[in-house]
Order: structure tokens, then C-alpha cells, then sequence
């Protein structure tokens, strides 16, 4: 399914890909299998219809805590790398939380890194949020590195 939101984002707009169906079956000629066709337009459909929910602090600070079941399935550097990213000022709280529902939202039992690069990739395209350079070649890196690991 990854290589599927990898092939919409070098080949569509975030907003010009076309309709299921059609989308469908312009993947299966790509030569794409269907269950993964269809894992991945449930994905981009769970995409579309997430609405974060987030509490701002009057102040601006917080820190997010991960539940049991987040730490399971995001490693620490999956986890290091989010902070990363909104430290940045890539991501902020909302897109943080859509990165991590959708990241969850995975059949896989643990989310590497390289994976989790490339819903960040697919979310911010989706919302079309302008992000540097520097972050974009940090996304298409496929390396599973630990460097934003908090030690």
C-alpha cells in the first residue's frame, strides 16, 4: 500500500488524482494488485473524512504522550521524528494527530520509520501545507535511521 501513495504523490496533484473507480483501475494497469489497490484508497478515504481532534494550551506548550497502543506500533524513533517535525514547524498539533491516526490506521504490528515518512509525506500533500526543502529531502530518505531519537 505505501508504494501506492508513493506512486499518487510523484504522479497526481494532491487534488487532481480521480475518483475511485477510476483511480482504481488506472492502478491496477500500473500494475498494482487489488487488495492493495483497495487498502490503500480506504487509507486515502480514512484520510479525507480524519478530523483531529486537539486541544490547544493557552500558552502554546504541551507535550504529547503516547497511549500503549501508539507506543507498540511507533518506535521511538518513529516517535523522535514527529517531535522533529513539529520542533521544525512542519506539523503542527492537528497534522501531528492525523499522521499518527492514519499511521495506526496500518495493518502492520509496527510502523517503521521509512513508512511513517511517507503518511507524513501523503498528509501533508493531501492538505497541500508548504513545508522546506530540507523536510522534503528528509521525507523521500527511505533510510530508517536513528538520529531523532531522544536519548
Amino acid at each position: 500500500m505505501i508504494d501506492i501513495l508513493v506512486y499518487l504523490f510523484e504522479n497526481y496533484l494532491p487534488d487532481s488524482y480521480p475518483e475511485p473507480d477510476l483511480l482504481a483501475r488506472k492502478l491496477s494497469a500500473a500494475g498494482f494488485e487489488q487488495e492493495e489497490i483497495s487498502e490503500a484508497l480506504n487509507w486515502l478515504d480514512g484520510l479525507e473524512h480524519n478530523e483531529a481532534v486537539v486541544i490547544k494550551l493557552r500558552d502554546g506548550s504541551g507535550i504529547r504522550v503516547y497511549d500503549e497502543q501508539e507506543q507498540a506500533r511507533l518506535s521511538v524513533d518513529c516517535r523522535g521524528f514527529l517531535a522533529f517535525l513539529e520542533q521544525a514547524g512542519t506539523l503542527d498539533a492537528a497534522l501531528r494527530e492525523t499522521v499518527v491516526e492514519r499511521a495506526m490506521a496500518l495493518a502492520d504490528r509496527e510502523v517503521s520509520l521509512s513508512k511513517l515518512k511517507v503518511i507524513v509525506l501523503v498528509v501533508l500533500w493531501r492538505r497541500q501545507h508548504e513545508f522546506d526543502a530540507l523536510i522534503l529531502e528528509e521525507l523521500l530518505s527511505g533510510e530508517d535511521d536513528s538520529e531523532y531519537t531522544c536519548h
